[in-house]
């Protein structure tokens, strides 16, 4: 018991470092990858962001899809990667491969698709090398480029602001 507290305060620790030294990098560069977190527990409506990616025109293989599962028992068959808490060490480091590699791809756009907040996602959300990071909780703003306070269940109005405001952008 003790151990997780110090665990989360070593993670919190490089959450906060990884976001005091984020550089934000400005660029009119059209959208070719993009990067799915999703926590299962919140939406777990997989085939939404495919249909999601092919309105956009993007290719499957430009996409990588990852979820959070409470218990590892429940794994599902259509993301492309699933991690559960035991896949987390100390001080940022990550025990599973499959999740390492997510992290370390930059990918044009980083969708954090969760509003309940935990330290693992948050941990990957900083800690990934995408250029531009889209996220749904405005609890930290350090983590996001954009953010759209839309509920997880409500995935229509997420696409639809996502577009307009990629189209503003130049994104896409």
């Amino acid at each position: 018991m003790i151990l997780k507290v110090f665990k989360e305060k070593s993670n919190q620790k490089y959450i906060n470092k990884t976001l005091s030294t984020r550089k934000v990098i400005v660029n009119d560069s059209k959208i070719k990858t993009i990067g799915v977190i999703l926590n299962s527990e919140e939406f777990s409506d997989f085939e939404a962001f495919r249909n999601f990616f092919k309105s956009l025109q993007l290719q499957p293989n430009n996409t990588k899809i990852i979820a959070l599962l409470q218990d590892s028992l429940e794994s599902n068959e259509h993301w492309d990667t699933y991690f559960d808490l035991n896949d987390f060490g100390w001080k940022g480091r990550f025990k599973n491969l499959d999740l390492q590699t997510f992290v370390d791809k930059k990918f044009d756009l980083l969708i954090s698709y969760y509003k309940t907040q935990h330290l693992e996602l948050n941990m990957i959300t900083a800690a990934s090398k995408a250029s531009f990071k889209v996220g749904l909780s405005n609890e930290d703003q350090r983590f996001y480029d954009l953010i759209i306070d839309c509920e997880p269940k409500d995935f229509s109005t997420f696409t639809i602001e996502l577009n307009k405001y990629l189209t503003v952008l130049n994104k896409i």
